[in-house]
């Protein structure tokens, strides 16, 4: 079970939280101008990285708050967490082929 740590609560275990998918994406500046296949790909299409990953997170069952979290997608360490807005913490990114 991950240990994921809140940036407002603290450490808690994963059953507390719901995924919300890659972090720093960035959304269409005027989505009724963007075809329906780019729209697509917006929403659907995530990097799928092997290895460090920035991903979004909402403690559903406990503040309600979104933050981001750098977790290795192979090994499933997490690195840290950060509020939304926040630079991610340094951590040493690793890429697996």
């Amino acid at each position: 079970m991950l240990l994921i740590p809140c940036p407002y609560c603290g450490e808690r275990t994963e059953n507390e939280f719901a995924y919300g998918g890659e972090a720093h994406k960035v959304r269409p500046e005027k989505p009724e101008e963007v075809s329906d296949e780019a729209w697509a790909d917006y929403l659907f299409l995530q990097k799928n990285t092997k290895g460090t990953y920035y991903e979004r997170w909402v403690h559903a069952h406990g503040c309600r708050r979104w933050f981001n979290v750098v977790r290795d997608t192979l090994t499933n360490e997490v690195h840290g967490s950060y509020k939304m807005g926040e630079e991610p913490p340094k951590v040493d990114e690793k890429t697996y082929v």
